[in-house]
């Protein structure tokens, strides 16, 4: 069985690096044409370029998801070039933090502004589309805060927790046309935003323990998600979270597991 995207056009916001520029390249290398936005315009113009050598198609738009007239703009250029959306992912996000009592409230706009709302205006601007043609999929970048947060996350965690519902109203308003709508969890996926990676020894010690696959996520493994919801294969999935996160919800205490298994000769708790 293979997932067969040929031929699909698909939108990719905010995804001039990490996990979302993964999604793009994943995506235009399964045939789809990938129209990437971000409103930084030198990531665009390297993807301009890795798109040209690799002979994917697709285009590239300098593009703000908190301002309505740019996607009102970008997506009725989309439209008129190729004819349709088939693939929506709003992967475009922020992250700040701060405990509630000193959170400056410049912090908590942006997370709402561009997490929430600025999903809020990309589906507002591209469902006309999909109803028009009958099909498609939106697929949003949640979060694992968006189930369990963490201290200091009250901005990032709320923003997430409502692009979860956001996804669930739009999934039962968009169900007679035939569009789906999902979102994704991702959890310990090392990124330039997050430095999982980049934390000194103990603490990323301390992260692991927190999983049952005791290992950083990678961001094709997310992209191969993406490709599996965007594809007909999940035509009978929607208005539902996918968590990706290395079985972080599996059992209360996963290091148990690995103490166990080291205890019997049978692991190396830190190979």
């Amino acid at each position: 069985m293979l997932i067969d995207l040929q031929g699909k056009v698909a939108v990719v916001t905010g995804a001039g690096r990490g996990i979302g520029k993964e999604i793009a390249y994943t995506l235009a290398s399964e045939g789809v044409t990938t129209v990437i936005t971000d409103i930084n315009q030198s990531y665009l113009d390297e993807i301009r370029r890795d798109f040209a050598e690799l002979g994917y198609e697709g285009s590239q738009y300098l593009c703000d998801v908190r301002d309505y007239g740019q996607i009102e703009a970008m997506v009725q250029s989309i439209a008129q070039e190729h004819g349709r959306i088939d693939i929506l992912v709003n992967n475009a996000g922020v992250l700040g933090g701060g405990s509630v009592d000193t959170l400056p409230e410049q912090i908590w706009d942006l997370n709402l502004d561009v997490n929430l709302k600025g999903t809020f205006l990309m589906c507002k601007a591209i469902t006309p589309i999909m109803k028009k043609q009958r099909s498609g999929r939106i697929i949003n970048a949640a979060s694992f805060a968006a189930i369990v947060p963490s201290i200091g996350t009250a901005a990032y965690a709320s923003s997430k927790a409502g692009v979860e519902q956001l996804t669930r109203v739009l999934a039962g308003e968009l169900g007679p046309w035939n569009v789906t709508v999902n979102c994704y969890a991702p959890g310990m996926i090392p990124t330039e935003m997050n430095h999982f990676a980049e934390q000194p020894p103990e603490k990323q010690q301390q992260l692991l323990d927190t999983l049952t696959l005791r290992r950083w996520g990678s961001k094709k493994e997310v992209a191969n998600v993406i490709c599996f919801l965007a594809s007909d294969l999940a035509g009978y999935i929607t208005g539902t979270i996918i968590d990706i996160s290395g079985g972080k919800l599996a059992t209360q205490i996963p290091r148990d597991a690995y103490e166990k298994a080291q205890a019997e000769g049978e692991y190396d708790l830190f190979e």
